[in-house]
This record gives C-alpha cells, structure tokens and sequence, in this order.
C-alpha cells in the first residue's frame, strides 16, 4: 500500500520537534480524520536555515511532514511556497487516493509557516 519512501519517512522522521525561537509556525489540521502538523521554520538571509515539524497522525502523514523539512531546508522562501501537496506526494513515491490528504496537510503547514514569517518580518 505505501510506497518503500513513505515508510522510510515514517519509521525514521527527519527533522522532527520544534524550534523554540522559530521565526514562521504553521499548523494545519483535518478535523476528519483528526491529523494535525505544526511546522515551524528559521530563515537566515531569506533561506529556511531550519526548519521542524511535530504531527499528530497516521503514518502517511507523519511521511509527508518529515518528506517537506527535507524538501524546503536551504531553499528561499520563494522557492519554498512552490512546493504543492503533489510534488510532495510525488518526491515519496505516491500515495494512495485515500492519503493525498495528508500531503495537502504538509504543504498547507508550510505555507502557513512562510505566511507567519512574512507577517512578523514585513519590510
């Protein structure tokens, strides 16, 4: 049912936890089926330097967040709002019609974390 990728990412998360003095935090929730991601960022010169996620949900989810903190890490914040649930999906391999949900939760956090960072940092 999972992709070798989406199991990995869910058995060995990278970059879980949270930054303390986090510049940006997003949070996304699905009340469905009850999955909730929080990812916070620092940027340095335009660039999440780091960035960390906690999530509260199914396997695919727990993938999808760990697969977007090593998607976006060095990337601008430009850079970093491309990233869509699909891309994200598709760099684990795929997942199944009834998890692309969870995908659309990853990137949605991201997002919501830039969207914080750029509110608190408008120039």
């Amino acid at each position: 049912m999972y992709t070798e990728k989406v199991m990995d990412h869910f058995t060995n998360p990278r970059n879980v936890g949270e930054i303390p003095d986090a510049d940006g935090i997003g949070e996304e929730g699905n009340p469905v089926c009850g999955d909730i991601m929080k990812i916070f960022i620092k940027v340095d010169d335009g660039k999440i330097s780091d960035i960390k996620f906690k999530t509260f949900g199914c396997g695919a989810a727990i993938a999808t967040s760990s697969m977007v903190t090593e998607m976006v890490k060095g990337k601008t914040l430009d850079e970093a709002e491309q990233i869509s649930n699909k891309a994200v999906a598709e760099a684990l391999g795929g997942l199944p019609p009834q998890k692309m949900h969870c995908s659309n939760l990853a990137a949605d956090a991201l997002h919501k974390a830039i969207e914080d960072y750029r509110s608190k940092h408008k120039s």
